[in-house]
């Protein structure tokens, strides 16, 4: 398993300064290596640049000691500020006071001068840096074959259009940085998806699909990761071609074939990660010596706030929305694609305003929703008298922060079961939310889905169902509900006819079971830009939520202005004088 190599760069150093010392009475003491460079002897070999290949593996969870300004949860992997909150998914939670710097990304109010813009593009243009020097240094190796040197290439190649598409989808005007360019040079005036698809086609033509570790990208891996460039292009037809081969063909680097997980839950657990359903992910560990840093930091806010009674005990982050959770309500075992699970008795009832029980009295007394829903709500969001992993029930207030500020709902995802506490998750920290839980940066439930999509698309609407099916049949499995829960859990699969009845139906449908499977997950609002949905969609989320919550009163989605991030503007100022352009609106 490729693990997050934190300290490659220290372990360097130290080489150096070893080197140095036992050359201190040659003429070559004089020479002295810049603070913090790889020295030449260690990274000229074939073996270095394999060291350095797993540098720029490390960077997928967007954490670099040194690198950017601010707290590196606002570049954790899972994208849940992003693509999470400002998605709709839910809202940032805790309290008005506690990372206030996501205050104004909840309300759509983006300044430039944002902190977490600056970490966000520092981390992961750390990782584009480190790619690119491991291609530098490839070029000049001669201990490698040729076999061996296109094979690193294209993994440098495929991590490198990996981090630049994450760029592109939250930033849009980016500089693409090759290995040759000035990274102080590069203007962000030419557009980057010619370059980032350059990049992974490369990957997917000349990578093997038998690796040595699972968390490396191996073709298919890389041809996943293309098709989703593909879909933010809106070129279906090409994403078709490439992900039906991942979808009939794919297996991991280490041979197991791509597919479904019987459980849907087993796609978030650490005892199971690595799974066939895995496509891509980040592989975090804990208690092995790194101080917690290779565990899953970028999540480890967010997890129930009390402490001493509920996982890690803080921070009460990234709290679930109403409308998320409304989302999940069924009707005949089917989802409610004309909005109605907002309005009225559909919408789902919740302990918002009512204290936890007292432990001796057992009172105030809140009994769930006995309402039809689909079982994937139960493993993506927390609630009140429904089993939390295996924690016990969820106790609703007490383990919020503040419920009037953030809800009453809870994550859930990225947490450890209480079984696994100081195995799967490491107390060396200040919290236990460090935890070996892979960050799933591409599930095969997502590849099924954008498949589901092209059909949608190219206008094959009976092939787009039946890959929704699948999804939905998986959920449908009772393996799949959670043990001992007493909701009402009802989901079927569609029959024919509406609404896969016409294009209009069906990518509604389509766009749907993306939010019911990938919940929570950092996906929604990216996709709801690509599809030209997202100013309507969060407009009217904004306008549920904030009778509900009213800090978000006020709030609006403005086209263009609100559908990327904006450029940090630290890294303008760094540039210089009309290297970076700032996007529009902002």
């Amino acid at each position: 398993m490729i693990m997050k190599t934190k300290n490659i760069v220290k372990i360097s150093t130290l080489l150096s300064v070893c080197m140095a010392i036992s050359w201190a009475c040659s003429d070559s003491f004089l020479k002295v290596d810049p603070n913090g460079a790889l020295s030449p002897s260690v990274v000229a070999n074939r073996k270095g640049v394999e060291a350095m290949l797993i540098g720029a593996y490390s960077m997928l969870d967007g954490a670099a000691e040194g690198v950017g300004p601010g707290a590196q949860w606002f570049s954790a992997p899972s994208n849940w500020v992003y693509g999470g909150i400002a998605g709709g998914d839910a809202h940032k939670g805790t309290d008005e006071g506690d990372q206030p710097d996501m205050n104004p990304i909840e309300r759509y109010e983006s300044s430039a001068v944002n902190i977490a813009y600056d970490t966000y593009w520092s981390n992961v243009y750390e990782g584009v840096s480190r790619a690119n020097s491991t291609l530098k240094n490839l070029a000049i190796i001669t201990d490698a074959t040729v076999a061996e040197k296109t094979r690193i290439e294209a993994e440098a190649r495929a991590l490198r259009g990996w981090y630049h598409y994450q760029l592109k989808i939250m930033f849009n005007n980016i500089p693409f940085i090759d290995e040759v360019a000035d990274p102080l040079k590069v203007p962000n005036t030419v557009d980057a998806w010619p370059m980032i698809e350059a990049d992974l086609q490369f990957a997917y033509a000349n990578l093997p699909a038998a690796m040595t570790e699972v968390g490396r990208i191996n073709k298919y891996v890389a041809g996943a990761i293309l098709g989703k460039c593909f879909m933010f292009q809106q070129k279906f037809p090409a994403a078709k071609v490439v992900l039906l081969d991942v979808y009939n063909n794919g297996t991991n680097p280490v041979g197991v074939k791509f597919g479904l997980n019987t459980k849907f839950s087993d796609n978030f657990n650490a005892a199971t990660k690595n799974s066939k359903e895995s496509v891509f992910a980040v592989q975090n560990s804990v208690n092995d010596g790194a101080g917690a840093w290779n565990g899953n930091w970028g999540d480890v806010l967010n997890f129930p706030y009390l402490s001493g009674g509920s996982p890690a005990g803080c921070c009460g982050f990234y709290q679930p929305s109403f409308e998320l959770v409304n989302s999940y309500r069924t009707v005949g075992g089917l989802p409610l694609l004309d909005g109605s699970y907002n309005v009225g008795a559909k919408q789902m009832k919740t302990d918002l305003g009512i204290n936890s029980a007292d432990p001796k009295t057992g009172l105030p007394v809140f009994t769930p929703d006995a309402g039809e829903i689909d079982p994937r709500l139960d493993w993506t969001v927390g609630r009140r008298g429904i089993p939390y992993l295996d924690w016990g029930l969820h106790l609703g207030k007490s383990w919020t922060r503040k419920q009037v500020y953030g809800g009453p709902y809870s994550p859930i995802k990225n947490v450890y079961y209480k079984s696994q506490s100081g195995t799967y998750s490491d107390k060396s920290s200040w919290t236990e939310g460090w935890t070996a839980n892979n960050t799933n940066l591409i599930r095969f439930a997502d590849v099924i889905l954008m498949l589901a999509e092209c059909e949608v698309e190219v206008g094959t609407l009976s092939n787009a169902q039946g890959y929704v099916n699948e999804v939905r049949n998986r959920a449908a499995n009772s393996a799949s509900f959670v043990p001992g829960s007493t909701a009402n859990y009802q989901i079927q699969p569609y029959s024919g006819g509406a609404p896969f009845d016409t294009q209009i139906n069906a990518r509604k449908a389509v766009h749907f079971e993306r939010k019911l499977e990938l919940g929570m997950e950092g996906h929604r609002f990216f996709d709801l830009v690509r599809w030209g949905e997202a100013v309507t969609t969060l407009n009217a989320y904004l306008a549920y939520e904030s009778a509900i919550l009213p800090q978000l009163a006020g709030a609006v989605v403005v086209a263009i202005q609100d559908e990327y991030y904006p450029l940090p503007q630290r890294q303008i100022d760094l540039q210089g004088k009309d290297i970076l352009v700032q996007s529009s609106g902002h």
